[in-house]
């Protein structure tokens, strides 16, 4: 096994593994991951394998807040071990109570990161993010929560999800103003089918010092290298739940791509692996799995292949 490699997220000191475990698998129905010891093997690899970041949320499972309460018991005895991120900000059917859709106030956020703590079974949450804009709240006011978060030790540094340039700077500024603990992470959908995020996204992260997180980077497991014209695992996200990606793919092109690995003698996995992490402001690859052998599978990916900067372009190209 490779060793795997670390970097600041952002302009912080918070470090991470360039791979993350995405942990929206855990509690979900029909996976080998559904359950507390499937939960806890893949968890148990991913530490073996040097992987600091997992990364949940508390709408994760077949019930929200399953995947955190599944990685709660896993995690006893070695939360020291890992950087644990979680996010707050969706619906979640009213298990906070009442939020009329502000699920960016200061009463919402106060009752969804108690409830985060008592399912992780921990005092503090290292990476908070909001998951999704909240159009009702003032960003001032979800900042200044946060601070105080912050200040009482129960988070530790904080970062949102799906939000778009204009929000990110608005973000930047308001907490420069107010002298609030700025964000320090962005986590958006990129991947080679999924480029809109160069537009106005990663300009925006890497003008501001953040750090990426791309989710669904592997295209929901496209770009694993297991699914053909024809399909792929029937067990696997996409076949189960969204055959349309496979359908509607242009594999003409992930056809000329995987001749291009092939002359290199990388698999496809290691090839995209190795593109994203050579995209400016990248940090973290978070990428799920529901088996042990997946995660490591993932981990030596990402010091699989080291491309030079023609390999990346040319890849950039062809998804472009």
């Amino acid at each position: 096994m490779a060793q795997i490699e670390y970097r600041r997220l952002g302009n912080s000191g918070l470090t991470v593994s360039t791979i993350g475990l995405g942990c929206n698998n855990f509690g979900r129905t029909g996976t080998a991951s559904q359950g507390q010891d499937g939960t806890t093997a893949v968890i148990d690899a991913a530490i073996e394998a040097g992987v600091t970041l997992f990364d949940t949320a508390d709408i994760y499972g077949a019930e929200r807040g399953l995947s955190e309460t599944l990685m709660g018991h896993s995690l006893k005895g070695r939360r020291d071990d890992i950087v644990l991120a979680s996010k707050f900000g969706m619906d979640m059917g009213g298990l906070n109570g009442p939020d009329w859709g502000a699920r960016g106030s200061r009463r919402y956020i106060r009752l969804a990161v108690e409830a985060s703590l008592r399912r992780l079974q921990t005092d503090w949450i290292d990476l908070y993010q909001l998951h999704v804009p909240d159009p009702l709240t003032p960003i001032e006011e979800t900042l200044q929560t946060l601070d105080d978060l912050i200040s009482e030790g129960k988070i530790r540094y904080i970062g949102h999800s799906n939000l778009a340039g204009w929000q990110i700077a608005e973000a930047e500024f308001t907490a420069e103003l107010h002298r609030h603990p700025k964000f320090i992470s962005s986590q958006n959908e990129y991947s080679l089918l999924v480029r809109d995020a160069e537009v106005e996204v990663l300009p925006a992260v890497n003008a501001y010092g953040l750090g990426f997180l791309p989710f669904f980077p592997l295209y929901n497991g496209l770009f694993t290298g297991k699914f053909t014209r024809e399909g792929g695992p029937a067990d696997s996200r996409i076949m189960m739940i969204r055959r349309h990606l496979v359908d509607n793919a242009p594999w003409d092109v992930i056809e000329r791509y995987q001749v291009f690995c092939d002359e290199r003698g990388v698999s496809m996995l290691d090839a995209t692996f190795a593109w994203l992490l050579a995209q400016p402001g990248l940090t973290s690859v978070i990428a799920g799995a529901t088996r042990p052998e997946q995660i490591i599978q993932n981990a030596d990916a990402a010091t699989a292949w080291k491309p030079s900067a023609e390999d990346v372009a040319w890849i950039s190209a062809l998804f472009e």
